[in-house]
Parts: C-alpha cells; sequence; structure tokens
C-alpha cells in the first residue's frame, strides 16, 4: 500500500491569459511551457481567462484564445475560470483580509504620491531616508496609513475614491518569516517588503492582479505555477496573501522570456507578432510552435 504522505503530488498548471489583445509568440512559449511540465508528470493542464480589467478586455479577444491555443495543438480542462465570475471570491478574501487588521483605505491619487516621493527627494530632512524602490518602482510612501480611523471613516463618508492597500508590516507580524520553492532556485525567503504597500483592491476594480491570482491558483489546485521570470518578485507578495488566507502553496518555476530583435521582450503594448498573423501568412502549429521554443 502507498504511504498517502509520501505518495507525489500529482502535477496541475495553469496558463492564465488576459482578453486585452491577440496572443502573441511571448504567450505560445508560455502555455506550451505550462503544457509541457505537466504533460511530461502526466498531470493536469488548466485554463483560466484574467479579466478583471473590465475596461480593457474583449470577449473577441478570449475567443481568439481559444481559438488559438487549440490551433497550437494545446488541450486543457474545462471548465475555464473566468475572473469576472469570481468577484465574490475575492470579495470574501478582502473581508478576510480587512478582519485581520492588514488593510487600509488609500486615498492617495498617482499625483499625490508622485508630489509625495518628489518632495521625500527634495527634502533636506529627509535627506539621510531617501525614496524606496521596488521591482515597480518608487515605493508608496505610507502617507494613509498614518491616517487616523477617525480619518479614514469621515474620507470614505465624504465620497473620496480610494484604493486597499496591505500594510505589510502587519502582515509580517502575522506570518512571521516565509519562503516558497522554486524548481530551480531553491528555496526562497518571501521579503513581501520589496513591494512596499501594495494595492490589492481599487473602487472600480474590486481585485488586483496580486490578490486575484493567488486565490485563483488556490481554488483550481495548481501545484506548480509557471510564468515568465519578470513575475517572480511578485511572488514575495503572493507567499505573504497565502499565508494570511489559509491557502495552499504551491511550487514555482519561472521561464525566460522571449526576446525581439531589439533585446525586448514581446509584449501586446508593443504590437509583438500576433499568432492569427502568422497563422494567415501560412505558418504551420509546428512552425509557430519551434518558433516558440517547443520542437514537438
Amino acid at each position: 500500500m502507498t504511504d498517502i504522505k509520501s505518495a507525489p503530488i500529482k502535477i496541475v498548471t495553469r496558463f492564465a491569459p488576459s482578453p486585452t489583445g491577440l496572443l502573441h509568440l511571448g504567450h505560445a512559449h508560455a502555455a506550451l511551457f505550462a503544457h509541457a511540465q505537466a504533460q511530461n508528470a502526466g498531470g493536469r493542464f488548466l485554463l483560466r481567462i484574467e479579466d478583471i480589467d473590465q475596461g480593457r478586455c474583449r470577449h473577441e479577444f478570449e475567443d481568439a484564445i481559444y481559438e488559438d491555443l487549440a490551433w497550437l495543438g494545446l488541450a486543457w480542462e474545462t471548465p475555464v475560470r473566468r475572473q469576472s465570475d469570481c468577484m465574490a471570491d475575492y470579495e470574501a478574501a478582502l473581508d478576510r483580509l480587512n478582519r485581520l487588521g492588514v488593510l487600509y483605505p488609500c486615498f492617495c491619487t498617482r499625483k499625490d504620491i508622485a508630489a509625495e516621493i518628489e518632495t521625500a527627494q527634495g527634502a533636506p530632512h529627509l535627506a539621510q531616508v531617501g525614496v524606496e524602490y521596488g521591482p515597480d518602482g518608487p515605493l508608496y510612501p505610507g502617507t494613509c496609513r498614518l491616517l487616523s480611523m477617525p480619518e479614514r471613516e469621515a474620507k470614505a463618508a465624504s465620497g473620496v475614491p480610494f484604493a486597499l492597500r496591505l500594510d505589510v508590516q502587519r502582515a509580517r507580524a502575522i506570518t512571521g518569516n516565509l519562503s516558497w520553492r522554486d524548481l530551480d532556485r531553491g528555496e526562497v525567503l518571501a521579503t513581501p517588503e520589496i513591494f512596499g504597500d501594495t494595492v490589492l483592491a481599487r473602487k472600480d476594480t474590486p481585485t488586483s492582479y496580486h490578490l486575484s491570482v493567488t486565490l485563483d491558483d488556490h481554488i483550481q489546485g495548481i501545484t506548480l505555477v509557471t510564468r515568465g521570470e519578470d513575475l517572480f518578485p511578485a511572488t514575495h507578495i503572493h507567499r505573504t496573501l497565502q499565508a494570511l488566507l489559509g491557502l495552499s502553496t504551491p511550487a514555482y518555476r519561472h521561464h525566460g522570456l522571449l526576446r525581439g530583435d531589439d533585446g525586448k521582450r514581446l509584449a501586446k503594448r508593443d504590437k509583438a507578432e500576433t499568432l492569427r498573423n502568422l497563422r494567415a501568412t501560412g505558418h504551420t502549429p509546428a512552425q509557430v510552435r519551434r518558433m516558440a521554443g517547443f520542437t514537438w
């Protein structure tokens, strides 16, 4: 009889595109990479549509995702999880975080934050402190974290829009030291403070990338998260949210990024050549898979 404790974990991976444009070769590489990790281990490959940004997401792009992936030769389990159908899950997670006391409302606009950072950079009495930087640039200076409860309530009651930020110091006090396993880098110590007090929800979007993908991976039973190396730093935040919310912690593998002749990574905003265009110009699925770094 097999000892359940020593039984190998079933590999479950996912590809999670956003329907804000057509898929390009970079997406093909990410999808094929995730699929290969599951296939090589006799595991499962899932698909998720990350469409929380309703201002930019389009149904026609979602339809194109299914069409392009099938044309590449990929098959995935159904049903497909669509984030826009799961807002109640994210709201429940936010409620739990709020009850833990690790959220606070931030009423600062991007202009306010930029002005605060500029002041900190130029003020003589702050010269020794300076401005801290993280993976996404200058860290939020914590202006609204210092507001009293009456001040927060008054601003909210007046109708001033606000975001919900994670109080990283409070979160660390609850979770203690954390780590996660990266299959290529080994055990990694979680240091969420490199992002500062990151935004977990906004008034117009009641969740964020960090919150939704962390919860989605748990709900879908993902055991191996594969994604581009540019998202490696985000795992510090995700590991913290897992601990706060009592979620499972998958293993991670961060793959390299496909880059153009200019050395820049392929991206929608730079109008990288799409799979639809490659198909229209006569490329076969096998050719595109090779272009994306896979030979099967």
